[in-house]
């Protein structure tokens, strides 16, 4: 009975405490003596209790046990939460505090560095407690199977158990104090995961409150963001708020602006990382072409290298790509982040640029340069004062002179008009409007707007140096690859240049335009919008898609077809291809490979964008009546290219006849196949016009041609002789078969006249021009001795 009124009081303490007191009370029951235990019941327990029972009640307990202490000593990585969440909560106290400061106006740039530290830290309290919450549930569990243990009766110790109980009383001994051993950690383990998830909880509540609390304060930003905070600048003070020095107003904002750089690069380290390796291998991509190029038996072919932005140790050139590329790798930077990248730039470009360029451009860079650091310091310290409003006009209206000279005098930069001319124009309206917007009491946004300009007219200048600097290593790299017989060997490297400079031209403007946005403090809305619209469930008819999915399919598409076309340049394929080259046969496993590049992609494409196979084949089945009317003819070559593939009644560098036209294969398309004539002319022939035509292959076996040669000589000649002079000079040639012997035959005999016919196997059908030629040069002195009359 005792032990009754002791389970009983336990369970109304547990009524008000809660589970974990059970787990106490349960462990309690253990060490109480079973002699309170009805007769009757502990007769039954122990009577019907056999040893194999209790052998297996046994090992379930200890394998309980051990699952339990194995878990208590994982540790749930508590520490590292502990401690990752008192980083958060320092990094959150700076933002609570201005946000709980009623009175106090936050910038839209402020506001939104504020979100990405809330993002980051939203992210970690998010993934904390989904981990948490799976511990306490496991700790749940466990302390569960404690409580179930330490009620089973077939482990409790009695006085008035069987024979055969008594022999385990040692060992349920042990598994009673072990359980209450492993019950005590299990109740302090989960006592300590439910307080630090209760904490991680409130900081997670603490971080949504904040956000809604910052997304609101952008959205009323938004709407008065061209209204007026400032007096009209005839209305101005003369002086500024009380405390508002210049150096005051500088240290106020470097605190501010400072936190958020120090969060933004101590929790963005992953991105830099990459960026310093895309770094450190173009500077061991353009080191080890400059050794190659050094070599001797290279040096000689390559010929002195000149290159303005590129040396054997391309430090400079490393620094300048890095800090180019920064925007990039690292699209969420602060736009103080981007102002600091964009002063180091500059800092390398001036030091190239004190080398290179002459001293009137060298003086007109400098001045940007400067005119750079002005409009950042005054953005960062302009106030209601009209001197500092005044200062700021006159530095809009010094950058609408330097931008309009600048590219004039600075010439050797090497910009792209069509670069140059969009950049131009967004710099002089940015300065104008941000004059206007002075003049009229909108500070902040001639701020940002003045800010936004002279970063713009900068970064195209880096981006203009980044991309000769490339185009140089390209340059460095082809004549490398071109005099080892490299992959650019075998490529057309006028084209590979253009192309080349085209993608650098389309990075380059991603690059300018996310930094515009980003010091504009529009990105995220910009790149909320493009979401929305790209991600927008769309449907025809019953079929749903979305524009991201079709971008996808476009683009997946063009890649395989641009694949499918330079695949070529990997198998050694000469797009350089001549009629007289030397013959060299390849087989059809390109146009092979084509075919199954073409297919991929358009099955990766098909998956892209998301349309169910059932939905694909009705419409594909609504096409195939087009397909059957309309479409016939490329549906005939596109299988007509797909049995010449296999059948392979020739190859490339083949020499064939089909109709009127001769000519050397260069090329074995999925729909038509091109041919070069001896005239250098390429034609474009359908593979249905191939496969369905009389088609000579005059080299399908081996190369050789049987040539012939007619001569008309007077009817006195002496044939025995000719032939004998014809055929020593034949074979004198380096272009006959040489187990093949001539055959001259007498063609024709006229009136004062003998027509000879010379047949002669030549080793390439390539050749028979130039043997002819050589064979003519040779019979001609010799005819003269012989006084042969040719008619």
């Amino acid at each position: 009975m005792l032990q009754k009124s002791i389970y009983l009081h336990l369970k109304k303490i547990y009524a008000r405490s809660g589970f974990s007191l059970s787990l106490i009370a349960a462990l309690l029951l253990i060490q109480l003596p079973a002699y309170s235990q009805d007769t009757t019941t502990a007769k039954t327990d122990s009577a019907q209790t056999i040893p194999d029972t209790l052998l297996f009640r046994i090992q379930k307990a200890q394998a309980a046990i051990t699952e339990i202490n194995a878990t208590n000593k994982r540790g749930f990585g508590i520490p590292a939460i502990r401690t990752g969440l008192n980083d958060v909560k320092k990094d959150l106290a700076p933002i609570k505090r201005d946000m709980d400061a009623s009175r106090k106006m936050i910038d839209s740039k402020s506001l939104l560095s504020y979100n990405l530290i809330l993002k980051d830290a939203l992210t970690k309290l998010t993934d904390w407690r989904t981990a948490l919450t799976k511990y306490n549930n496991d700790l749940q569990r466990l302390s569960e199977q404690v409580i179930e243990l330490s009620n089973d009766s077939v482990l409790m110790v009695s006085t008035r158990d069987t024979t055969e109980k008594r022999l385990y009383n040692t060992q349920l001994s042990s598994i009673k104090l072990r359980l209450q051993t492993a019950g005590k950690g299990t109740t302090a383990k989960l006592d300590t995961v439910s307080r630090l998830l209760a904490d991680v909880s409130a900081s997670y509540l603490t971080v949504t409150d904040l956000q809604n609390n910052i997304n609101d304060r952008l959205r009323e930003t938004g709407k008065s963001a061209l209204s007026r905070e400032s007096p009209y600048i005839w209305s101005a003070p003369s002086s500024g708020p009380e405390g508002s020095s210049i150096g005051d107003l500088i240290q106020s904002s470097y605190e501010g602006q400072n936190k958020i750089l120090g969060y933004f690069i101590s929790t963005t380290w992953d991105n830099r990382i990459l960026l310093l390796l895309a770094g450190v291998l173009f500077y061991i991509w353009v080191f080890r072409n400059y050794k190659s190029a050094r070599k001797a038996e290279l040096q000689q072919q390559i010929g002195e290298l000149d290159f303005k932005y590129l040396a054997p140790y391309p430090v400079l050139a490393t620094i300048i790509l890095v800090l180019n590329l920064t925007p990039l790798f690292e699209p969420d930077s602060p736009s103080m982040y981007i102002e600091l990248t964009q002063f180091l730039l500059l800092i390398a470009i001036t030091v190239h640029f004190w080398k290179t360029l002459p001293k009137a451009d060298l003086n007109y860079w400098l001045m940007i340069v400067a005119l750079y650091i002005l409009v950042i310091v005054t953005s960062m310290v302009v106030h209601d004062a009209i001197w500092m409003r005044l200062w700021l006009i006159a530095l809009n209206f010094i950058a609408l002179y330097m931008g309009y000279y600048f590219f004039k005098k600075l010439v050797r930069i090497n910009v792209a008009e069509r670069l140059i001319k969009p950049v131009l124009f967004i710099f002089f309206a940015l300065n104008v409007l941000s004059i206007v917007l002075n003049i009229f009491g909108r500070i902040s946004l001639a701020r940002v707007f003045s800010t936004t300009a002279i970063i713009g007219l900068t970064q195209i200048v880096g981006l203009a140096v980044l991309i000769q600097i490339l185009t140089d290593a390209l340059e460095l790299q082809i004549k490398v690859s071109s005099c080892s017989n490299g992959l650019f060997s075998r490529i057309n490297l006028s084209t590979t240049r253009k192309s080349f400079k085209k993608i650098l031209s389309v990075v380059a403007v991603v690059l300018w335009l996310l930094v515009l946005l980003i010091n504009l403090s529009i990105a995220g809305g910009v790149f909320a919008l493009l979401q929305h619209i790209l991600n927008r469930d769309r449907s025809f008819g019953s079929v749903k898609f979305t524009l991201n999915n079709v971008l996808f399919f476009g683009v997946i598409v063009y890649l395989a077809n641009m694949l499918q076309k330079h695949v070529g340049v990997l198998f050694g394929e000469n797009n350089s291809l001549k009629f007289d080259d030397k013959v060299e046969h390849k087989g059809s496993k390109l146009a092979l490979i084509r075919l199954v590049i073409l297919i991929i992609g358009v099955l990766l494409a098909v998956t892209a964008s998301g349309i169910p196979l059932d939905k694909l084949t009705v419409v594909l089945g609504a096409l195939s009546v087009g397909i059957g009317l309309g479409m016939q003819n490329i549906v005939n070559n596109f299988v007509s290219g797909i049995i010449l593939i296999f059948e392979k009644p020739f190859r490339i560098g083949d020499y064939v006849e089909l109709a009127d036209k001769k000519g050397k294969v260069q090329d074995i398309g999925i729909r038509s196949s091109k041919m070069l004539t001896p005239q250098g002319s390429e034609v474009i022939i359908p593979n249905g016009d191939l496969l369905s035509g009389r088609l000579v292959n005059w080299t399908l076996s081996n190369d050789f041609l049987k040539t012939e040669l007619v001569f008309k000589v007077s009817i006195d000649t002496d044939l025995q002789a000719l032939s004998k002079v014809i055929e020593e000079e034949i074979e004198k040639t380096d272009k006959i078969v040489k187990n093949l012997p001539p055959e001259i035959l007498i063609n024709t005999i006229l009136l004062d006249a003998v027509e000879l016919k010379v047949l002669v196997w030549i080793t390439d059908i390539y050749s028979e021009a130039g043997f002819k030629t050589d064979l003519y040069k040779r019979l001609l002195p010799r005819f003269k001795e012989l006084q042969v009359k040719v008619m």
